[in-house]
């Protein structure tokens, strides 16, 4: 699965609110304003990348994702693990911990979970 760009993934997340989608309604969810024809080009990329598909309506494409928000993400996590705290969760979330971006609470909220699978 190769990464996406910042662009390509603002998108796919548009699209994976909406579920399905013409392009208009693709520029609805977008955050920032973005021009119609940029929009169809990320798009297309994204099904020529394999994220992305489209049912034919004439001339016009509804397009919906053909790969999961939750796939992408435990790619993306997965490569951002490996590449940034040596392939180890517990460097990923210490990290997490000294930057205050988790609280105590979180992390036994996590440890519960943990504990619930064994």
């Amino acid at each position: 699965m190769e990464k996406l760009t910042n662009k390509e993934e603002e998108v796919i997340q548009a699209l994976w609110d909406i579920e399905k989608g013409f392009v208009k309604d693709i520029l609805t969810k977008l955050p920032n304003e973005n021009h119609y024809n940029t929009v169809s080009t990320i798009i297309r990329n994204l099904e020529d990348k394999g994220y992305v598909s489209h049912k034919a309506y004439g001339n016009t494409h509804q397009y919906f994702p053909i790969i999961t928000k939750e796939t992408y993400s435990k790619q993306f996590m997965n490569l951002a693990t490996k590449k940034y705290f040596d392939n180890s969760y517990k460097n990923m979330v210490s990290f997490f911990a000294k930057e205050e971006k988790i609280s105590a609470k979180e992390l036994r909220e996590i440890l519960d979970i943990i504990e619930k699978k064994k």
